[in-house]
């Protein structure tokens, strides 16, 4: 039997008899044990998943998503944004929103109300996801293949294999060694599908996914699992005879631990989707971004043009800021930054970093474009202590930065027209998605 246990960023987890809740959380011995083993793998790689406080509690760092033991402790982490009470519904529903945001998925949901009232683990959502996309496929028709046999029978079917005929041993010339082909499911696109859907029919506890996981199945029988994931996933057609299952790759991927951000190694293949909240807030942005650019402006993310210096005839220390939105006339330098900042607190700096301070800075001088100053900016998440931009910073020589937070429930930038940012108005946005619909 699993057991879930829900927590968020910065939770700790105990073996010790605690009252559970979002911050705190107990867990067997041996899924603590297996959680500090999986941490020491991460520092290896150079990424902390946590920190061992003492022999009985661990403090959970700022991953997010799923992460399943050996043992069957599924722990659940959502973002901590949310202020007042547990607030798991919310933050659940934030969560599945930033991932769906950050790897270009698109949920099948019935309605509005049945999105409201699903308020199921991340795991869960995948997979109801996943079942809902092999249901529509089903119908629309699985893709057959012709598939090459070679084959001893009897009779002659097909083509002769003269040379295997040939070499048949004395007595056994009355049988015919055969090619032919057969029209059969058997493609890498199936047998992936069915290695995925075996995997949630095992592994979900929802009544509902089970029912249909197992009515798949019977339609699939036919189909065998895939046994080399990597091969037949570079082997996924593109053509237009397969546009209807290009729909599906992406949740099929998830479950198979094919496109995880983080993917965790070893032996135990649970369900387990970790996502570094840093990295989801940012391609959130990104992709809001691009969807409300005016157009001539461009979006680069990750640019890396530059770097800090100049070492023994070659570059050092490349410099790569998240966003770079550039227009013939001006140039924007942005960051995100997934920290709760406070404008009541002037006299701690608003609890800003000085190492940002120092990066921005750096991307302002290297990134110029002649005699134009970039404008920078930092982006932080909207919350009670950060509802508007902060007084602008002034590093001198006409060079500025703004900070802005971003609000994850209304999806808005804040006070964006303060620095220029090259962005459609709301009213303009719902008009051009309109003109498309009715296009």
């Amino acid at each position: 039997m699993k057991t879930l246990v829900t927590i968020r960023e910065y939770a700790q987890l105990t073996t010790k008899a605690v009252e559970p809740s979002l911050d705190m959380a107990q867990v067997s011995a041996s899924a603590f044990d297996w959680l500090c083993e999986l941490s020491a793998g991460f520092n290896r790689s150079g990424a902390t998943l946590l920190q061992v406080e003492g022999r009985q509690s661990l403090k959970w760092d700022s991953y997010v998503g799923v992460l399943e033991t050996p043992c069957g402790t599924r722990l659940e982490i959502l973002p901590k944004h949310f202020e007042e009470g547990d607030c798991v519904k919310q933050s659940r529903a934030l969560l599945r929103k930033m991932i769906q945001a950050a790897l270009s998925l698109k949920p099948r949901q019935v309605s509005v109300t049945g999105l409201e009232q699903f308020d199921a683990p991340l795991t869960e959502w995948v997979m109801e996801q996943f079942l809902g996309e092999l249901d529509l496929l089903v119908k629309r028709g699985v893709r057959f293949d012709y598939q090459r046999i070679e084959e001893e029978q009897r009779f002659l079917r097909g083509q002769l294999n003269v040379v295997a005929q040939m070499r048949q041993p004395p007595g056994r010339q009355h049988h015919f060694q055969i090619r032919h082909d057969v029209f059969l499911p058997n493609r890498a696109e199936n047998r992936l599908l069915k290695l995925a859907l075996e995997h949630v029919a095992k592994t979900t506890q929802d009544a509902a996914n089970w029912r249909l996981a197992n009515e798949l199945r019977s339609m699939l029988a036919e189909v065998p699992s895939s046994k080399q994931v990597s091969r037949d996933l570079r082997a996924w057609s593109r053509d237009r005879l397969m546009a209807h299952y290009q729909a599906i790759k992406p949740w099929c991927e998830l479950i198979l631990n094919q496109q995880m951000p983080i993917a965790v190694s070893g032996e135990w293949r649970g369900m387990s989707l970790l996502f570094p909240m840093e990295k989801l807030f940012e391609c959130y942005v990104e992709g809001w971004l691009r969807q409300r650019l005016l157009h001539g402006a461009k979006l680069t993310s990750q640019a890396s043009r530059h770097h800090l210096c100049r070492h023994d005839s070659g570059n050092m220390f490349c410099l790569k800021p998240d966003l770079l939105i550039d227009t013939p006339e001006q140039r924007w330098i942005l960051d995100t930054k997934w920290k709760r900042i406070d404008a009541g607190k002037p006299e701690k700096n608003y609890d800003l970093s000085q190492s940002d301070f120092y990066q921005l800075f750096a991307y302002g001088h290297k990134y110029r474009r002649g005699d134009e100053v970039p404008r920078l900016v930092l982006i932080y998440p909207y919350w009670s202590g950060l509802q508007n931009a902060l007084p602008v910073f002034d590093y001198g020589k006409d060079m500025q930065l703004w900070v802005f937070p971003f609000d994850l429930d209304s999806d808005h930038l804040l006070d964006a027209e303060s620095a220029g940012i090259p962005l459609r108005q709301e009213r303009r946005l719902v008009a051009e998605r309109s003109e498309l619909m009715v296009v």
